[in-house]
């Protein structure tokens, strides 16, 4: 598992958690709730790990939804610190841009 999906869900399970402003509007546009995202982090996988975003350490995870529908969510840690769980964005991949597993971007 990666380092930093390992300590997002330490920091989610703490509840040591922010919502971007980008996070709640992506959440609004695509009918999502924090609850929702939340609540699946537990199952979720690595899509992509950005140990080195001149923002902080973040990650590209893939979870799903109550009725199995997939989400991408991406959460950091800020540039110095080791807490809180920052959700930048989450949305509905469009199948268009990813394969058929939403685990890989098509080229």
């Amino acid at each position: 598992m990666s380092a930093i999906l390992a300590a997002i869900r330490n920091l989610i399970e703490r509840g040591d958690v922010r919502i971007s402003e980008h996070g709640y509007d992506e959440l609004a546009e695509d009918g999502l709730t924090v609850t929702e995202i939340l609540g699946g982090i537990a199952g979720a996988t690595v899509v992509e790990d950005y140990p080195d975003f001149p923002k902080g350490p973040a990650v590209l995870v893939l979870q799903f939804d109550g009725t199995g529908q997939p989400i991408h969510s991406v959460w950091g840690i800020p540039k110095g610190h080791d807490r809180p769980a920052v959700l930048v964005t989450a949305y509905r991949p469009d199948p268009v841009r990813w394969n058929a597993a939403f685990t890989e971007r098509r080229k």
